[in-house]
């Protein structure tokens, strides 16, 4: 009988217009407007807004021509060391004095470079095929520098002219802000820690870089500025109050083209 007597008062009044009309209360309203807000904002940047991307790499600054290890061609002890580290020798050079069996024997440079690192001292004994110098190969004090950076194989997709920042390890980026540069060349294929000690003539340093793996070699030409003491640019007005030397560790970040939202929407 209950449920008969709510069927018959729902006929007699069926739009129940005599029942008072409730509005929304303010605060309702007010989450109601800020919901409307956000979606019309986030509407907007979906498409007019991106995303940036970035990709990180380790990496050299070098003149771009590589490096070489200088081993003895004799067995011997060294008498004099004739060259140091940072000066230019040309092809032929002597770098180094060996006392073997037969006498005093010269070590000279294979090619003309910049002597980066000097393994053998006065005293030291080498026998034939030590490593006893490591010379950058360099044509001429005007030389242009370049970053040589490593990237993961599975992330060298950069197209040439990408943007790239360096963090230099002798110019702290705090006092300094970062080298300005642009990629110039990337390589083909990914290589090995031999092929990259060969190139650097550093066996430390190709460690480090195939840590993770074969990485990709990605040249990046540095931007030039007459208005600093380097002679490239950076990102404060004038960067260290000092030139750059090559060989010096640096990292660089590739600043990749924008991705916009809409795009992860669209199937």
């Amino acid at each position: 009988m209950q449920f008969r007597q709510q069927a018959l008062s729902k006929l007699q009044s069926p739009e129940e217009l005599d029942v008072p009309v409730r509005y929304a209360r303010p605060q309702g309203l007010l989450v109601l407007a800020v919901t409307l807000v956000v979606m019309a904002a986030a509407g907007v940047w979906a498409v007019t807004g991106s995303v940036p991307s970035t990709l990180r790499a380790p990496g050299i600054l070098t003149h771009g021509q590589g490096s070489y290890v200088l081993q003895s061609p004799v067995t011997g002890q060294v008498t004099r060391v004739l060259a140091k580290e940072g000066k230019r020798l040309a092809a032929g050079a002597p770098v180094l004095e060996v006392r073997t069996e037969q006498g005093d024997k010269a070590v000279r440079a294979i090619a003309a470079g910049r002597v980066t690192t000097l393994a053998a001292r006065i005293g030291t004994v080498v026998t034939t095929g030590s490593d006893v110098a490591t010379l950058e190969r360099v044509a001429g004090t005007d030389d242009p520098l370049l970053a040589m950076l490593y990237v993961p194989a599975d992330s060298a997709a950069l197209p040439v002219g990408t943007s790239v920042d360096l963090a230099v390890q002798s110019a702290p980026t705090a006092e300094y802000g970062k080298l300005r540069g642009r990629v110039q060349a990337v390589g083909r294929a990914a290589q090995s820690r031999q092929k990259i000690t060969g190139f650097l003539g550093d066996k430390e340093l190709a460690g480090q870089f195939t840590q993770d793996g074969p990485p990709v070699a990605v040249v990046v030409r540095l931007e030039k500025s007459t208005r600093t003491k380097s002679g490239y640019a950076w990102s404060t007005a004038d960067g260290p109050p000092f030139p750059l030397d090559s060989m010096t560790p640096a990292t660089g970040t590739f600043h990749l083209a924008e991705q916009r939202p809409i795009d992860w929407l669209l199937p």
